[in-house]
């Protein structure tokens, strides 16, 4: 014989239920991670490509249709003549190098099946020994990383994602947001001087050819 629920206890258990729902949902809900930032102005004279020396812009980067199409191979020469670095394609962010403050980074990016072991954003400046930058989020197989884990986001190759990174200097902590959800909070790495990054840069033994594109870039500072 079924329970028979009158209207107040049917009213308690919906009550439960989104409770319930709440509770597991935590900092999984969608939020817009730009609400309360000031958006700021961007040419395309803020973009400067980053590509192997020996090499012409255009033999590693593209723009068409207001898509950013970066690439670069394993066998690539590195940035600079000489540089123990590995090879990149990338855009730096000019214009907005900063030392103190809240920063945000926003951009749709899309890695293609194939693409593995590559760093496709950065948030350069470090003091910590051993860095450089003070946050890396590479690409391996199929899945976005902090660094070499913890894991940001899964099932990232061929489709558009959106992705906020915001950066509190004086408080000395990142946010990841993918999808408009929080994936990650982690700790800064010091420095003094800070500037956004994304693109390919290899890791770890990237694969043969690594490629990101990206669209609507945005940079943001929280004034208060």
């Amino acid at each position: 014989m079924g329970v028979i629920l009158n209207n107040t206890s049917s009213l308690k258990l919906a009550v439960l239920l989104v409770l319930l729902m709440c509770l597991s949902s935590g900092s999984r809900a969608h939020v817009d991670p730009t609400k309360g930032f000031t958006r700021l102005p961007l040419k395309r004279s803020n973009f400067h490509i980053q590509k192997p020396y020996d090499l012409p812009v255009s033999a590693r980067y593209s723009f068409i249709h207001g898509v950013h199409k970066l690439w670069v191979y394993s066998t690539d020469k590195p940035l600079y003549k000489n540089s123990t670095t590995h090879p990149r394609t990338e855009i730096r962010i000019r214009g907005y190098d900063y030392s103190s403050g809240i920063w945000q980074f926003e951009g749709y990016g899309y890695v293609p099946s194939g693409t593995t072991n590559v760093c496709i954003m950065q948030v350069f400046g470090a003091s910590l020994h051993s860095y450089a930058t003070t946050l890396m989020l590479v690409v391996r197989n199929n899945t976005l990383l902090y660094y070499k884990n913890p894991t940001v986001a899964t099932n990232l190759h061929d489709r558009w994602f959106r992705l906020n990174v915001i950066h509190d200097v004086d408080s000395s902590i990142l946010k990841v947001y993918i999808d408009g959800i929080l994936q990650l909070e982690a700790p800064g790495h010091g420095g003094t001087n800070h500037f956004f990054k994304c693109g390919v840069y290899s890791q770890y033994d990237g694969s043969r050819c690594m490629e990101s594109h990206w669209k609507w870039i945005k940079v943001f500072k929280k004034f208060v």
